[in-house]
């Protein structure tokens, strides 16, 4: 009975291992393909790059484009809404706002913005595991040129009251 086991234990573990053999062959055929067809060889760029507008260019004003949220305790969400208006002649678009990283996450208005017009974007920033001074940056996209505008949130996030994190839900 024993033998059986150790048996069909040798042979799962010789089946997983060469799972994995070929899983990593299959990746690394995968990356190579990217790799080869990416223009420049710059698969990054082909993959963060969002789509700018096309068109006529208008331009943006933000009322503030850096906040400082001054001390939070690591776990707290940290949120602050931008205002901007637009200052040119065209409807403005933006086609996207993404954060630094996953722990900042942008809001925006997805319709166009009237010559005129005011709209709000609002950054939320999620302090876990974030302890020290930060100064989470978020790239706009939109119809302007340059395409790429930028919005601060800075501030210092220490460690709770006797090292313990705070549990944000």
């Amino acid at each position: 009975m024993q033998i059986k086991t150790l048996i069909f234990a040798f042979a799962a573990v010789l089946m997983v291992a060469s799972c994995q053999k070929g899983n990593n062959d299959v990746r690394q055929e995968a990356r190579e393909s990217i790799t080869s067809t990416a223009p420049n060889n710059n698969i990054q760029s082909a993959v963060q790059s969002p789509a700018t507008p096309t068109g006529p260019t208008t331009t943006m004003t933000f009322e503030e484009d850096r906040f400082n949220f001054g001390t939070a305790i690591e776990g707290e969400k940290v949120s602050h809404t931008y205002t901007f208006t637009n200052t040119g002649d065209e409807p403005l678009i933006l086609s996207n706002a993404r954060g630094s990283c996953g722990c900042t996450v942008p809001k925006w208005p997805r319709q166009p913005i009237q010559p005129g017009e005011s709209s709000d974007i609002v950054v939320e920033f999620n302090t876990k595991n974030k302890v020290g001074q930060r100064s989470q940056k978020v790239t706009i996209t939109a119809n302007t040129n340059p395409p790429e505008s930028f919005i601060y949130l800075d501030g210092q996030v220490e460690k709770p009251a006797g090292g313990q994190n705070v549990q944000v839900n």
